[in-house]
C-alpha cells in the first residue's frame, strides 16, 4: 500500500470522526446553538468556494465542460438518491417519548448517514489525489459537516433508552464508513488516472449538494441566521486564503 493511499485513508478517517465528535453531545455538554450554526456555515463556505474555485474549475480546464458537467451531475444525483431513499435527519430534541420506535429511528438515521459518508470519502480521495492540500481542506469541511449528524444520531439513540456510551459508539461508528469510499476512489484513480477530471467534478457535485440540501437548511432550522451567514463568509475568506497559500 503506497503512502498516498495511506494518507487518503487517514484523512477520510479524520473526516468521518467528525460524526463521533458530534456524538460527544451525549457525554459532555451539547454545543450552543450559535456555535453550532456558525460551524455549519463555516463548513458550507469551505465547500462552496472549494467546489467552484478549485475542483470544478480545474476539471473544466483539464477535460472541458461536458466531462466536468457529467461528473458534477453524477455527484449531486447520487447524494439526491441517497437522501430520497434513506432517512437523514439532523435535528432532534432531547425531550420526547423513550421507546423502541426511537431506537429504530436512530438506527435508520445511523445507517442512512453511514451510506451518505461513502461519497464524502470519494470526495476526500479525489481532492487528495489531485493535490494533498486540497484533500486537507475537503477533510476539514466534511468533518465540520459531520458534527451535527453525530449529534442527531447520538441524541436519538439516547432517547430510546440506550446508555450514553452506546449512543456515542453508534455515532462514532457511523462516520467510519467514510474511508471505504475513499479507498474505492483511491484504487480507481491510481489505476485509471485519466478519471481525475471526473473525480474532481464528482467531488464538487457531492459538496455542493451537501451545502444546499443539508447544511444551510439545517442551520436555518436552528435559527440565528446571522451566525450562519457569518460562518459562511468566514468559510469563503478562509478558503480563498488557503488556496492562495498553496498556489
Amino acid at each position: 500500500m503506497n503512502t498516498e493511499v495511506v494518507s487518503i485513508i487517514l484523512l477520510s478517517t479524520l473526516a468521518g470522526l467528525g460524526t463521533g465528535l458530534g456524538g460527544l453531545a451525549v457525554l459532555v455538554r451539547k454545543p450552543g446553538e450559535k456555535l453550532l450554526v456558525f460551524l455549519i456555515g463555516l463548513a458550507a463556505g469551505l465547500m462552496i468556494m472549494l467546489s467552484f474555485m478549485e475542483l470544478l474549475f480545474d476539471s473544466i480546464m483539464i477535460s472541458g465542460l461536458f466531462p466536468a458537467a457529467v461528473g458534477f451531475i453524477a455527484g449531486s444525483l447520487i447524494l439526491f438518491i441517497l437522501d430520497f431513499l434513506l432517512p437523514h435527519k439532523h435535528i432532534v430534541s432531547e425531550k420526547g417519548a423513550i421507546d423502541a420506535r426511537m431506537l429504530r429511528t436512530g438506527t435508520l438515521i445511523a445507517i442512512g448517514i453511514s451510506l451518505h459518508n461513502l461519497p464524502e470519502g470519494i470526495a476526500v480521495a479525489s481532492g487528495y489525489s489531485y493535490a494533498p492540500q486540497i484533500g486537507l481542506i475537503i477533510t476539514i469541511a466534511i468533518a465540520l459537516h459531520n458534527i451535527p449528524e453525530g449529534i442527531a444520531i447520538a441524541l436519538t439513540i439516547r432517547m430510546s433508552g440506550a446508555s450514553r456510551w452506546a449512543a456515542f459508539r453508534v455515532a462514532l461508528l457511523s462516520g467510519l464508513t467514510e474511508p471505504a469510499g475513499a479507498v474505492i476512489a483511491a484504487v480507481f484513480l491510481t489505476t485509471l488516472p485519466e478519471l481525475m477530471p471526473f473525480a474532481l467534478s464528482f467531488a464538487a457535485g457531492v459538496m455542493v449538494f451537501i451545502t444546499v440540501d443539508e447544511l444551510i437548511p439545517v442551520a436555518h432550522e436552528h435559527g440565528h441566521e446571522h451566525f450562519t451567514s457569518f460562518g459562511l463568509i468566514v468559510g469563503f475568506i478562509l478558503t480563498l486564503g488557503l488556496l492562495a497559500a498553496i498556489r
